[in-house]
């Protein structure tokens, strides 16, 4: 678990996110305050809040429509106003100075859930270092539920595999958390060991894990332990199984239990 965390905290630090990128794809709304710098044209440069209605004002060109878009689309946008009877190949950059409220839910195996509200681009990382990092019952699923496009009622949900993202460093999982997304880290799945074993009892559901590596967990066989005969009880749409005589290498499946007899002599 500590090899985990200090990886974990090695990807935020190094790879996290490019946070100018996250700006650059930043998706303005009501509340932003958005600087405008028009070259060589320091008379239009301005400082506007955008309103209820997604507008902002602009000298010559009056209200326009910015909500929903990014600040690279509103640059050029902005340009090719301007370049409407107004300017000669206008060059335009917007920055947001100051990012509206954004509120973000994480639930789950986190140290500290709940409601956060943010200030700018946030990476999924990083909401997660700010609620305490994962818990030591943290599994490999992260689930998000997040706000379509075409009304406040529909979600449309995006799962992310933290053992991808974090053991094996693919950090295009590493995604920008949006106003209202909903976040939860789904707690582990356990398999159980009893009968003749050193230490019986439940272990964490990791890496796909074989009999041989659940027998390991529990410390090996007592010098009483059957190993040609070890079964394995498993729910199967709600009705129980049992796999006997099984292998060393049959993969185990959370909530399985795996029963080690007692040898005849």
């Amino acid at each position: 678990m500590k090899q985990v965390i200090l990886l974990f905290f090695f990807l935020f630090i190094s790879f996290g996110f490019n946070y100018a990128a996250f700006c650059q794809e930043y998706i303005v709304g009501e509340g932003d305050i958005l600087v405008i710098r028009v070259y060589d044209n320091p008379e239009l440069d301005t400082t506007v809040r955008v309103g209820g209605d997604g507008t902002i004002s602009m000298s010559l060109l009056g209200q326009i429509k910015v909500g929903g878009m990014n600040v690279s689309s509103i640059a050029s946008h902005i340009e090719s106003l301007l370049s409407n009877g107004y300017l000669v190949l206008p060059q335009v950059n917007v920055f947001v100075e100051e990012y509206r409220s954004k509120k973000v839910t994480i639930l789950g195996e986190v140290n500290n859930a709940g409601l956060y509200e943010l200030q700018g681009s946030i990476s999924l990382l990083e909401i997660i270092s700010r609620a305490g990092g994962l818990t030591e019952n943290a599994g490999g699923l992260i689930t998000i539920k997040r706000k379509t496009l075409t009304g406040e009622d529909e979600k449309t949900v995006i799962t992310i595999d933290m053992a991808k993202l974090i053991e094996h460093g693919d950090t295009s999982l590493n995604i920008p958390v949006k106003d209202g997304d909903s976040i939860y880290v789904a707690k582990a799945g356990v398999f159980y060991v009893t009968g003749e074993v050193q230490r019986p009892g439940s272990y964490k559901y990791d890496e796909n894990p074989t009999v041989l590596k659940a027998l390991t967990l529990a410390g090996g066989l007592t010098n009483h332990g059957a190993p040609g005969r070890i079964r394995i009880i498993r729910i199967i749409d709600g009705k129980e199984i049992v796999l006997k005589n099984v292998a060393m290498d049959e993969h185990v499946m959370p909530d399985d239990v795996i029963v080690v007899p007692e040898t005849y002599f």
